[in-house]
């Protein structure tokens, strides 16, 4: 069944597959939505722009309650960033990006173009080359559920930044889609540390540990 001849009633005769925590990801189980029927979704109104969910290998999950500092970090990371990426690029913040099964949004990423060329769809992840989570309570699904959704979908670079231990976590070399997604390497950057922004395998500068961390 597709989003294109999917009708409202059968939509909503569906289970909605719709996980209370995070940590509970490898419990869900039952009805997947392909990308097409979640989009069909929005656009018949029954996702309306306010709910709180993310779209997760065809899950609808719910978001986490943000605290002051997970904010904060945000909001730093996406100012620098901003002070650094060349033209070419932009910075967005929790906006969603389109995979194959997923549509994450995530605390910030950096996209290929400008926003007037995603008029008609979502940044696709071949346009983000990107793309960062600020996890506190956040961390195990940032460092599982969301890692692998990024290394399937090839995002080049992720970045976690980790306000538990204090520290950005940067995955690189993607697997791409295989059996178990995953990045092949990790290097964690501590808050005396300063981190190279690397943007198609070029350095464009860097930013300070210390200057993201609240």
């Amino acid at each position: 069944m597709t989003a294109a001849t999917t009708s409202p009633t059968q939509l909503f005769s569906l289970p909605m597959p719709l996980a209370p925590k995070w940590e509970n990801e490898q419990h869900v189980s039952g009805y997947r939505f392909s990308l097409d029927q979640y989009h069909r979704m929005a656009e018949l109104g029954i996702l309306e722009e306010n709910n709180q969910v993310e779209f997760l290998e065809g899950i609808l999950m719910n978001k986490m309650t943000k605290n002051r500092a997970h904010s904060l970090a945000t909001r730093r990371l996406r100012i620098l960033l901003e002070g650094i990426i060349p033209a070419g690029f932009y910075v967005d913040s929790q906006e969603p990006t389109s995979t194959v099964d997923s549509e994450p949004e995530p605390d910030a990423m950096v996209i290929r173009g400008r926003p007037e060329d995603y008029q008609l769809h979502q940044p696709e992840a071949a346009q983000v080359p990107l793309i960062a989570e600020v996890a506190d309570s956040s961390l195990q699904h940032d460092r599982g559920w969301k890692k692998r959704i990024y290394a399937r979908a090839g995002i080049p670079v992720y970045w976690i930044v980790n306000l538990v231990q204090r520290q950005i976590e940067v995955y690189t070399q993607p697997s791409g889609e295989t059996e178990n997604p995953d990045y092949v390497q990790c290097q964690v950057f501590s808050i005396s540390q300063d981190l190279p922004v690397v943007l198609d395998g070029k350095e464009v500068g860097r930013i300070s540990v210390k200057d993201v961390l609240p």
